[in-house]
Order: C-alpha cells, then sequence, then structure tokens
C-alpha cells in the first residue's frame, strides 16, 4: 500500500512515521522546504521521544520518504491523507480550514485515473469531510475517490505509543470499498485485537470533538474539587483515587494543575462550543469548563503572590516548566504563558528554565532571563514555581535547592512533591488541593 500524509507537522509526522513501521510505503509532503530538508537529515521539527528513531529507521529501510512536490507523490496513491494544522480564528473561536481545503484542491489537481482515498487526520468542524468531497468533485467530476474520516487521539510525549497500541480507531466511511481499504491500512492493528469504529463522516468528526471535552472538563472537574478539598482540610490525591477506581469514572485525566493546555483541548474546546451554537445547541457544561479554566490562571498567580507573603513586587522567581505538559516542546496555549506574564505584571523578575521548551519560549516571553539547568534558576531566588511535571524535577538536590534560594518558599503547581518531606526539609511549601500540611514560617 502507498500513502502520502500532506503536513509534518506533529500529526503528520508522528502518523507517517508510524505508517512506515507497519511496513506501508509513506510520503509526507510539505511546503515547507526548510522542513523537509531537516527532515531527510534527521532533524527533527517537534520534540517527542523517539520520533528520531522511528524516522531513521524507516528512511533507512526506504519505507519513509519526504518531498515538496505532492504531483509526483500521488502517482502510485492508494490513501492520501490531510494532517494541516486547523488553529483557531481568535476573533471567531472556530477552527481555520484554510490549510485543509487547499490541501484538498491541490488533491483534486493531482488525482489520477486510479482510486483513491482522501482521509481527513485533521481536527475539522463537523460537515468539513463532506466539504472536502464536494471540493474534490467540483474540480474533479471524473475522479475516482472516497473521502474518510480518520481523527487521531495521540498524546504528546507519548505518541508513538498512543497510535502503535490505540484504544480504539475511529474511521467515518461512506462505502463498503473505502472501509475495506482502511482495514487493510489498519491490519496490523486489527490483528492485536484494536477496537476499529466504522461509522458515519459526520459521527467521526464529532466524536474527536467530544472526546478532548470531555477530557478537558474531567481535568476542570478535579481542579475544582481541589479548591474545595484546600477549603475544608481534605486530599486531593486521595479523593482522585477514590473516584478513579470506579469504573464509570476511570483514573486518568484527574490530576490537578494550573489548568489544561496544549494544542488541541483550548481550540477544540472552543470550536465545539462555536458548532454547537450554530446549530442551536448549545453546549452549557463545555462553555462553563472554558471559563473555569480560563480563570484558572489567575488563581494560580494569586496563588503564587499568597506564598509570598501577599507581593511578588522586585522579588525573584524562579520558573520550573514552561511546556504545556512534559516530554514535548509545544507551549501552544500553556498555563505559563498566562501565569508568568502576570507575575510579572505583578512585579515580579522571573528567570526560567525548560528541558525542552526554552528555543520555542525564547520567541513568546519578553523580558524573562533564560537559565541553562535548574539550580542557576534558582540562585538567589526569592521563591520557586513548578509549572510543568518533568521527571528531573521530581529528584532534585533539595539540601541544595535550600541554600540557593533566598527564601524556602516553593510552590508546587503539579504537586511532585511529597508534602511532609517538603515541610520536613525545611521549605514553606503551597501546592494544590492539600491544604492539610502544615507550613513552615519564613522570614523574608
Amino acid at each position: 500500500m502507498h500513502i502520502i500524509m500532506i503536513g509534518t507537522g506533529y500529526v503528520g509526522l508522528v502518523s507517517g512515521a508510524c505508517f512506515s513501521k507497519f511496513g506501508t510505503n509513506v510520503v509526507c509532503v510539505d511546503k515547507d522546504i526548510t522542513k523537509i530538508e531537516a527532515l531527510q537529515n534527521n532533524r527533527m521539527p517537534i520534540y517527542e521521544p523517539y520520533l528520531d528513531d522511528l524516522v531513521f529507521d524507516n528512511i533507512k529501510e526506504k519505507r519513509l520518504f519526504f518531498t515538496t512536490d505532492l504531483k509526483i507523490a500521488m502517482k502510485d496513491a492508494d490513501i492520501v491523507f490531510i494532517a494541516v494544522g486547523t488553529p483557531n480564528l481568535h476573533s471567531e473561536n472556530y477552527a481555520d480550514l484554510n490549510y485543509v481545503y487547499d490541501a484538498a484542491r491541490e488533491i483534486a489537481q493531482f488525482l489520477t485515473t486510479r482510486y483513491t482515498i482522501v482521509a481527513i487526520k485533521s481536527t475539522v468542524p463537523v460537515g468539513t469531510s463532506r466539504k472536502i468531497k464536494n471540493i474534490i468533485r467540483e474540480f474533479r467530476p471524473d475522479a475516482d475517490f472516497d473521502v474518510v474520516s480518520n481523527p487521531e487521539f495521540l498524546r504528546e510525549g507519548s505518541a508513538i505509543n498512543d497510535f502503535m497500541h490505540p484504544d480504539r480507531i475511529i474511521i467515518g466511511v461512506e462505502t463498503d470499498r473505502s472501509m475495506e481499504i482502511m482495514k487493510r491500512l489498519y491490519s496490523v492493528l486489527y490483528l492485536i485485537d484494536t477496537p476499529i469504529v466504522f461509522t458515519s463522516l459526520e459521527t467521526s468528526e464529532l466524536i474527536k470533538y467530544a472526546t478532548n471535552t470531555f477530557l478537558a472538563t474531567k481535568v476542570t472537574f478535579i481542579n475544582e474539587i481541589a479548591d474545595l478539598c484546600e477549603a475544608v482540610g481534605a486530599d486531593v490525591h486521595d479523593v482522585a483515587r477514590g473516584i478513579g477506581l470506579d469504573g464509570r469514572i476511570g483514573k486518568k485525566f484527574l490530576h490537578p494543575g494550573p489548568g489544561y493546555g496544549g494544542s488541541c483541548f483550548p481550540k477544540d474546546t472552543l470550536a465545539l462550543v462555536k458548532i454547537a451554537r450554530d446549530r442551536g445547541a448549545p453546549l452549557r457544561i463545555i462553555e462553563t469548563v472554558i471559563s473555569i479554566n480560563d480563570e484558572r490562571k489567575q488563581r494560580m498567580v494569586n496563588k503564587i503572590i499568597t506564598a509570598c507573603s501577599g507581593s511578588v513586587s522586585g522579588k525573584t522567581i524562579a520558573v520550573l516548566g514552561l511546556t504545556f505538559k512534559p516530554n514535548t516542546d509545544d507551549i501552544r496555549d500553556s498555563p505559563s504563558l498566562e501565569i508568568v506574564p502576570a507575575l510579572q505584571k505583578a512585579g515580579a523578575l522571573i528567570r526560567v528554565f525548560d528541558p525542552k521548551g526554552m528555543e520555542k519560549a525564547r520567541h513568546m516571553f519578553v523580558d524573562v532571563t533564560f537559565c541553562e539547568n535548574v539550580y542557576k534558576t534558582l540562585q538567589s531566588a526569592d521563591a520557586m514555581v513548578v509549572l510543568t511535571e518533568w521527571d528531573e524535577f521530581r529528584a532534585l538536590d533539595f539540601t541544595l535547592i535550600k541554600s540557593l534560594l533566598k527564601n524556602p518558599i516553593l510552590v508546587d503547581l503539579r504537586n511532585i512533591y511529597d508534602p511532609s518531606n517538603m515541610v520536613a526539609s525545611g521549605f514553606h511549601y503551597t501546592s494544590i488541593g492539600r491544604s492539610s500540611v502544615q507550613r513552615n514560617d519564613v522570614n523574608q
């Protein structure tokens, strides 16, 4: 089987590399010649664990190729995936489909007499796949093709494992012919009993949005429960474990923090709300989730300021972690993008370190000091704030940290440290949803 992946961003690159691992011939196409040349030389445009090895191995085995020439790539294509970005149009809170429609028009130009499936992996509003079908049909009424919807469910930081061992595969189809070819494409996963759900185009598109908005709701729910735990003296982790063991609820996405971020949840919740309003079926729960998550960043800023005796003016705050989650260099819609500027507005001087996000962060933050490691970030700082739960932050030398800080103030917005250990080590420790822990007094 010969497939094309249009777009070498996060979804397209990971999906293309993983399909090639299945033994499929894959050509990844992108208009950015600099990116294509980098990929041909095994330089990744994103950080994702093990992705560079996967790409290199499949290039070497001549199963994975990169090009800017869609016409040549499509010559023998069985399936052409559209995996381009669909960022929000911020003025309208709606997915920008220009890249998707442009890709559809280009595909239409280069379709041959060969039967071809056009598969949509980009996250798109309900009805988009059918519009793409109409666009292609308008350009090429003679073409023999079908459009399918095949959304991705990859988590940044564990995308390769998610692709190789998915909970399920969702495929929206209109014909038996396209269904059988998509079954062949995913035959490796079918053999390990991966559930493959075939449904309509519109249902497949909605499943993607419904999944992400439900997960965003779980994150927001446990964050509000964490606030209640602080008010009543309960422990949010025990609450999360207690409810997560219920099979109807599940334990995933029940870890409190400064709010959801990244490339998916913020834009997908906004887009689904827009879709629902336009159809006259408003989603009030999701509207509330968005509002609560927006407000949470300021709540975290207030928590930091409170830990610093009510003011950060003129104080140096050492921030560890800028990406929205660990094991990625993605800073899109990360809580840090709002928390850091808000602390600066309150008069704080900011020093930062992130294991993988520094290069992208330099283009997104102003008037901050970028440091080369954790300990240099903490040198003479008035407080330490953890914004991302990178593994390398979990086993630091806290005796050294205490000697580096002006005051032993530690604000842990990811709850990666044990409160009793932090207090025993002499820190004024603040976390989320664990208000019963006594804190040491500090002189400031």
